[in-house]
């Protein structure tokens, strides 16, 4: 039996009770016509549970982060709760006015203009006229594209388009604000311009669900993180804890799962296999070699259009990420040890070799990076068959942001510059930090006032 209804719950904005959505995968449509006849008493599908007994609150004026992989279920929970999908079985039980920034824009009209639209959202999402014209500045303000607003949609830029859907659905005052990866839309003044009404949401009190790929931003605004992984909750915890326990899920080999019925995952139920997780680093420890049975670099989010070049007289054959705790990760926390590291095939004998790594931003910029030959090290001449496994150590000391690393095997030859094999954005860098991002790395400044 499903429900969807909202009611007063005190102190609870929405209960989520064991909701499960399951979906029909037939093999051919012929099949889905036959059942839908009536034609065949034969179960002619497979049932994939994209929810299986998923149930947890959320409490008034709390910012709870749902967090998992691809297919885990996070947009799936998201529009049953805003109605946009309803549920196999469950309850869900609203107490307050939402405004969901999901599929941005979905019910714009394309042939009204951006003002039309505006009342037409508005009233859509239960407010009157006159509550509209309250927010209208306000809105207009926020969107910033001037007199296009009284031009049809369809005439928009893709930019102008979401700088309206965006400006409406947050200025619209919700009690209960739902986002699904909405943040960084826009120029980066304009993102700027929606952290910082995100920030007055939360100094508000009001109530926000938010779900987000960017640790970062799970670990600054939410006090409380929901982990999902295929479908079942796995935890929910603190936003450390869960993004720990995050890491985990994505180098484990298991089908990581929990009991609907418990309110709380142990993190210490995870398997630690020897081949995913390497020793962690104590202060003052620098490990030469990490040794791993497989590919280190399969247990990464990486880049699907890296750009791999070189001469071909060495290849980098695998590489990893590694933070404090000897997690094979795309995620470091700030202010923490890790460990870059890449093992490296010579295919002929190189007698100079250079080994290096960068980190840029989003933008191209280099922020930061090290090689051999900067450190002054005196690295052996690579015989043709040699494998090498080149680990440099530090603190991370970047602000928290979203980085893209990229690995080189290089060298001089007769005084000209070769590159044997370099690995171009071969995978994001993402920093956590709760401090909100000025420049590039944290000075660390300690301010007195007298």
């Amino acid at each position: 039996m499903y429900e969807h209804h909202t009611k007063s719950m005190c102190d609870t904005a929405i209960k989520v009770d064991n909701v499960t959505k399951m979906y029909k995968l037939y093999d051919k449509p012929s099949d889905r016509l036959k059942e839908a006849l009536g034609l065949s008493k034969k179960k002619r599908y497979k049932e994939h549970y994209a929810l299986n007994g998923i149930s947890f609150d959320v409490k008034k004026g709390e910012c709870v982060g749902i967090i998992g992989t691809n297919g885990a279920g996070k947009s799936t929970i998201l529009k049953i709760i805003t109605g946009v999908l309803n549920p196999t079985t469950g309850n869900i039980i609203i107490d307050g006015r939402i405004s969901a920034l999901l599929e941005l824009g979905a019910g714009f009209n394309q042939e009204y203009s951006g003002l039309e639209n505006i009342y037409l959202n508005g009233t859509m999402i239960g407010f009157t006229k006159e509550e509209i014209d309250a927010k209208l500045e306000d809105i207009l303000s926020f969107a910033d594209i001037g007199d296009f607003i009284y031009q049809p949609v369809k005439t928009y830029s893709s930019g102008m388009f979401v700088r309206l859907a965006f400006a409406v659905a947050i200025n619209i005052e919700p009690e209960i604000l739902i986002v699904d990866e909405a943040l960084s839309v826009g120029d980066v003044f304009f993102q700027a311009k929606c952290y910082k009404k995100f920030d007055e949401f939360k100094e508000n009190g009001k109530t926000i669900l938010f779900v987000s790929h960017d640790l970062g931003s799970i670990g600054k605004y939410c006090d409380r993180v929901v982990l999902l992984n295929k479908g079942n909750k796995v935890a929910e915890g603190s936003p450390k804890e869960m993004i720990d326990l995050y890491k985990k899920v994505l180098v484990s080999k298991e089908d990581v799962t929990s009991s609907a019925n418990e309110d709380h995952g142990d993190i210490n139920d995870i398997e630690q296999t020897e081949d995913s997780i390497a020793e962690p680093l104590s202060d003052g420890e620098d490990r030469e070699e990490v040794l791993y049975e497989g590919r280190m670099q399969d247990r990464l989010t990486l880049n699907p259009q890296v750009s791999n070049y070189g001469n071909g007289k060495a290849d980098i054959i695998d590489f990893a990420i590694i933070d404090e705790q000897g997690n094979i990760t795309n995620s470091i926390e700030k202010d923490t040890k890790f460990r870059i590291v890449m093992k490296v095939k010579c295919n002929e004998d190189i007698q100079d070799p250079i080994f290096a790594y960068t980190i840029k931003d989003l933008k191209g910029t280099d922020i930061n990076g090290a090689n051999t030959l900067a450190e002054r090290m005196n690295v052996p001449a690579l015989k043709k068959g040699d494998i090498r496994t080149i680990t440099f150590t530090q603190r991370m000391y970047l602000h928290g942001n979203e980085y893209l690393l990229s690995l080189g095997c290089t060298g001089f030859e007769e005084n000209e510059f070769v590159v044997y094999n370099r690995l171009y954005d071969v995978c994001n860098l993402s920093v956590l930090s709760d401090k909100t991002p000025l420049g590039f790395v944290d000075l660390n400044s300690k301010i007195t006032i007298k």
